[in-house]
């Protein structure tokens, strides 16, 4: 067993070893975690310095998510998008693999935290070959996005394995891992992983720092070591409230991040997810954020603001040519140049 996997077993799990260390009621929060689970790692509880921080709500259960029932549990029509399980396909020339449903700490306002929910655990040894037969014969697919989960919670060899296979595949040009290891279990990346990634580039990661406080000596040693082994960096941020809700908030964030190679890629206006609205901003917040670093910040320090479109219509970034506001309706244009409505507000 390796280190980072030690890490892991000592992870928190249940309420009962969170309350000797924060204040929490485990009798309260026992629904909540009885419908979204908890597992939070030593080293992310570690990053906490007071109840109620942006870590803290990035992580400890809240009684919020069980008031919020009227949102879908899968807005984005992910289901309707899986020709395969454990396979997504909503555009034409890339695919989401999921390959785990394992993280190191779960996030609160995860996208798929209803999938956890339902105890849905993805194991890859059932859906991979069916997975890897669809890419081979869809000759449009040249990129393959690894998620979950975590893909990075797969061993080395397991990693490994999966890599070959779709290198293997003529037409896929390049791979690229979504993962947020490096902010909530950094000792998983190593020397021998890193050996390993550097194998098959052309191979892209995608990191997901949503604070400052996310940005440490390990964290940093992470990505600069992915980076060392000639692998880009972009970092994927969710727009949380009273986690980086504010300005100045995200302008020390984002310019940290290119102090340890990592590109600002997207701000995400949180999906319409049930179990999170307590995280919601409104779209507002975020353009005054987005006005607030053009032109006060590097440009490579500022990432695209995208909303996810309900009902898999994909991404759309948030710029006056993309959208026309009536009311409380904004008409957003997506990647077809269809315009849709958005009543998320």
């Amino acid at each position: 067993m390796e280190y980072w996997q030690k890490s892991l077993f000592e992870s928190i799990t249940n309420l009962e070893e969170l309350a000797k260390l924060y204040p929490v009621d485990p009798e309260l929060l026992r629904p909540v975690i009885d419908r979204y689970p908890m597992r939070i790692s030593c080293y992310y509880l570690n990053l906490i310095k007071k109840a109620g921080d942006p870590i803290w709500r990035q992580c400890i259960p809240d009684v919020l998510e069980l008031e919020d029932t009227s949102l879908p549990v899968d807005p984005l029509f992910e289901k309707e998008f899986s020709p395969v399980p454990g396979l997504i396909h909503r555009y034409p020339d890339r695919v989401l693999l999921l390959v785990t449903s394992r993280c190191p700490t779960i996030c609160r306002f995860c996208m798929r935290k209803n999938l956890l929910s339902n105890k849905i655990f993805l194991n890859m040894n059932n859906h991979m070959e069916s997975s890897l037969n669809y890419i081979k014969e869809t000759p449009s697919i040249r990129d393959v996005i690894l998620s979950g989960g975590d893909p990075l919670m797969l061993s080395d060899e397991e990693l490994e394995e999966l890599l070959i296979n779709l290198r293997k595949i003529s037409h896929i040009e390049i791979i690229r891992i979504n993962t947020r290891i490096p902010v909530t279990l950094p000792e998983r990346i190593t020397s021998k992983l890193c050996q390993m990634l550097k194998r098959f580039h052309p191979l892209y990661i995608n990191t997901h720092f949503n604070h400052p406080s996310e940005i440490t000596p390990q964290s940093s040693m992470a990505c600069i070591m992915l980076a060392d082994s000639g692998i880009p960096l972009g970092n994927q941020t969710v727009l949380l409230k009273d986690v980086n809700d504010k300005l100045e908030v995200m302008k020390e964030l984002f310019q940290k991040l290119l102090t340890i190679r990592v590109k600002p890629y997207y701000l995400h206006h949180l999906d319409l997810i049930r179990g999170t609205s307590h995280f919601r901003t409104t779209v507002d917040q975020g353009l005054k954020i987005m006005a607030g670093l053009r032109g006060y910040t590097s440009g490579i320090a500022v990432p695209y603001y995208v909303i996810d479109l309900p009902g898999g219509k994909g991404k759309v970034p948030i710029l006056p040519d993309y959208m026309k506001r009536e009311g409380k309706i904004l008409y957003l244009k997506n990647y077809l140049g269809e315009v849709v409505e958005y009543q998320g507000e």
